[in-house]
């Protein structure tokens, strides 16, 4: 591979390879956007946001498949949402939620404790951040459909290598779930052991969630004292809330599934849903206008098996995340590697700032 490498022209390289077009790929090219430099995105799937996937259609609430809430404590996400000029609006809760604790009760209905944090959403569906991001980046090189197999680093450039070609860079960010670029990308040379080890025991933030939403002509479970906000310790549901769009006008209702329904069909699925719904809500949960689900365990962009069980946010945020590696010329960034708020929105953006701070200083962290 490396007399391959050789050969390539190595004067017509770019400055910057930028391995996933999710949230901290698309804000890390948006903060270097002034910087001058020649950047490529190269991204696996066939769209852009990585797990940012708004389902949007026409006459329907936007239905988010992945990222949704931000709170106040999440400043570098609103600062950028603020530069961009996208509005956030609050979480619809009522003062009671529908609770299931066992199978053996009757569903139950709870008051809510006073929330202090309330959470927020995106107006026009999280995509917005995205969308916008790519019209303020318009420079830079975005390849899709296209997935990184290996990067090599050489004493005067860094080689990325696809499964539809090779470029050249003096740096590249990965911004790939660390879990995923430990399993499905070849370093070369390589990591460190202790890296690697950190990188294969890192759970990816969304990874085993099953969403999905139901949308709907009237608001009917804001009627006779009941409530859009469910949980279940039964399921198949296991949370679900008002996902009415920003001007109430569309109306629907979005979820977690217990992840251990991954492996059934679609129309299983919503056959349990609809099930559940029922004993809430009666026969009208049947008068659906469509249903939108995403199971990200079975996207090989978002998931792979663990070898081991790993815990929610297990080792998000580690210190290796914060170093560079191969001579200074691979960063690894992305939600799961943010020092602060890692495994949400938030963290993708800091780590996209953190990022882009080095690159423009030419990347002063050390090589461990």
């Amino acid at each position: 591979m490396y007399k391959n490498l050789v050969q390539l022209d190595t004067t017509d390289k770019y400055d910057i390879i930028i391995i996933g077009a999710g949230l901290t790929g698309m804000a890390l090219a948006y903060y270097l956007r002034n910087s001058g430099k020649r950047i490529l995105i190269i991204e696996g799937r066939n769209r852009i946001g990585g797990r940012i996937l708004t389902r949007d259609n026409t006459n329907e609430a936007p239905q988010e498949m992945g990222a949704t809430w931000l709170s106040r404590q999440h400043s570098s996400l609103i600062n950028l949402l603020q530069e961009l000029g996208i509005q956030t609006f609050p979480q619809v809760l009522s003062d009671h939620a529908i609770y299931e604790p066992i199978s053996t009760s009757p569903p139950q209905l709870v008051q809510l404790p006073r929330n202090n944090e309330p959470s927020y959403r995106i107006e026009g569906g999280t995509f917005s951040i995205i969308g916008k991001l790519k019209t303020l980046i318009s420079d830079t090189d975005i390849h899709l459909n296209e997935k990184a197999n290996s990067i090599q680093g050489h004493e005067n450039y860094i080689a990325v290598h696809s499964d539809k070609g090779s470029y050249l860079a003096d740096k590249v960010v990965s911004t790939l779930p660390p879990y995923l670029l430990g399993k499905n990308i070849e370093v070369s040379p390589a990591l460190p052991h202790s890296v690697m080890d950190i990188m294969n025991k890192t759970h990816t933030w969304m990874g085993e969630s099953i969403k999905v939403s139901l949308s709907y002509a009237e608001p009917f479970w804001r009627e006779k004292n009941l409530s859009g906000t469910i949980y279940s310790n039964i399921g198949p549901i296991t949370e679900m809330y008002d996902h009415s769009d920003y001007e109430d006008k569309l109306f629907s209702i979005m979820g977690f599934v217990n992840n251990s329904y991954y492996s059934i069909s679609k129309e299983e699925r919503l056959q349990m849903i609809l099930k559940q719904l029922s004993k809430y809500y009666g026969e009208i949960t049947h008068n659906y206008i469509n249903y939108e689900e995403k199971v990200w365990r079975n996207d090989v962009m978002t998931y792979a098996t663990y070898d081991d069980h790993l815990l929610p946010h297990q080792n998000n945020g580690h210190k290796i995340y914060q170093q560079s590696y191969l001579s200074g010329r691979l960063y690894i960034a992305g939600a799961e590697t943010s020092s602060a708020h890692p495994g949400y929105m938030d963290g993708a953006v800091i780590s996209a700032i953190y990022v882009s701070k080095n690159l423009i200083n030419s990347g002063k962290t050390s090589e461990e």
